[in-house]
């Protein structure tokens, strides 16, 4: 198949605008509805409702929610020993790029005797849900595991759907438990996220839920976040999505194949090629067109292509800036000199600089996260990374002759607000002899 090729200059303002929607997601009041309803039957019934829910939703009787020893032994037998290579060189990476994040603990004296600190502590219980779908993700495991055990989190939980004969994928469970999950559960969807959000008899309740999923997933994410008595959540996700910028210099061969290795996650993702080539435009269709027949997932890719853009612009300056106006997930540079665009790039999930640099290679071991924000979220949301596992709290120490020092504005400030007892709170102090 080919894709029309659009003339950004040759758009008027809101035709323009309509080439960079993003597809919508698929009936987002049904699916909230549906979501909605599952949470509820997991928070009223515990593990009889996941038992139910799984055999239902992901045809697959579960006798034992929580994955045992035996099961892991197995799993690991399972891989061939260039896989479970593959699995510790992901670890490895995403290990030293991600141990670099943990943030230095300050400790300021704003004046002479005020000292005000501020410390990092891990997130207590963590809860990381792996999506199988049409597709098992053990690098999925590894991007949310490694970072939680990181920063220190005591308690980090896994739930991934099972497969129709009851087990989880032996890739999964490799590669949560050598990442460091203390315990994986079989179980998915909407269901996973209210089971670790509040609890069941045998999910424990978690105080953060982190990771990926279906539109079921992202809506049940978003309820419990919603609720008190619920759980935060790192980031809205949605699906994937890419944006190649390229000029004369630029492998057609290459684009294409970055386009396609994103439009075979799934018929609603999107994939943007903007060029200021309209000889390489024609020629990554070209490319396009015979790559996806040798693809096993080419009727996904297909679906995906219907809602993905080939761009001519007037120039690479005007793709970096629609490129922040669209604010993709992923951002891939195969441009003559690409670092001397990136302090011009405001709005990306990650970036992928130069033509050796696929972007699959971050989704499984490069070392930076694969877990971003999507649906033009990056404008305002970062990639995972060590700090969404941390929260920060502050200290301050005063001696009395800093209070002494501070007193006066304090007292004036609270005025200020008519708040008289904060102004009291230290005005006793300070006729306190010493």
């Amino acid at each position: 198949m080919t894709l029309p090729i659009h003339i950004w200059q040759s758009l008027s303002a809101e035709q323009q605008t309509g080439l960079l929607q993003r597809p919508a997601v698929a009936d987002d009041k049904a699916t909230r509805k549906d979501a909605q309803s599952i949470v509820a039957k997991v928070r009223a019934n515990g593990d009889k409702a996941l038992a139910e829910l799984t055999q239902r939703l992901d045809q697959a009787k579960v006798t034992e929610l929580r994955v045992g020893k035996a099961e892991v032994d197995s799993a690991i037998l399972s891989l061939t020993d260039s896989q479970l290579a593959a699995i510790d060189l992901a670890i490895q990476n995403v290990h030293k790029f991600h141990e670099r994040q943990l943030p230095v603990d300050i400790r300021v004296e704003t004046m002479p005797g005020v000292v005000c600190e501020r410390i990092s502590h891990a997130i207590d219980s963590v809860g990381l849900y792996v999506p199988a779908g049409t597709a098992p993700l053990p690098s999925a495991a590894i991007m949310l595991a490694v970072p939680a055990t990181i920063a220190g989190c005591r308690n980090t939980i896994l739930c991934t759907p099972p497969r129709p004969d009851g087990s989880a994928d032996p890739a999964v469970l490799v590669a949560a438990s050598r990442a460091g999950v203390d315990e994986i559960y079989k179980v998915g969807g909407a269901q996973a996220i209210a089971a670790m959000a509040y609890g069941t008899e045998s999910v424990p309740k978690v105080s953060k839920i982190f990771g990926p999923g279906n539109a079921w997933v992202t809506s049940a994410k978003s309820i419990v976040s919603a609720d008190p008595d619920g759980a935060a959540i790192d980031m809205p996700a949605g699906p994937s999505e890419v944006l190649v910028v390229g000029d004369a210099s630029a492998s057609a061969e290459f684009v294409a194949a970055d386009l396609l290795s994103q439009a075979e996650h799934g018929a609603d993702s999107q994939v943007i090629f903007l060029t200021d080539s309209a000889a390489l435009a024609a020629a990554v269709n070209d490319e396009l067109a015979s790559q996806i027949e040798s693809l096993s997932r080419a009727a996904i890719a297909r679906l995906a292509l219907q809602n993905s853009r080939l761009i001519v612009v007037e120039s690479i300056e005007t793709a970096i800036s629609i490129s922040n106006r669209y604010a993709p997930e992923h951002l891939i540079l195969q441009i003559e000199d690409p670092r001397t665009v990136l302090s011009g790039i405001r709005n990306a999930g990650s970036v992928f600089v130069g033509r050796w640099t696929p972007e699959s290679v971050g989704d499984y071991c490069s070392g930076t996260n694969h877990v971003l924000p999507t649906y033009g979220y990056a404008k305002t949301y970062s990639g995972l990374g060590v700090d969404q596992f941390l929260r920060q709290m502050t200290i301050q120490e005063l001696s009395r002759e800093g209070l002494m020092q501070l007193g006066d504005a304090v007292i004036s400030l609270a005025g200020l607000e008519g708040l008289d007892a904060h102004a009291a709170a230290v005005s006793r102090r300070l006729r306190m002899p010493s």
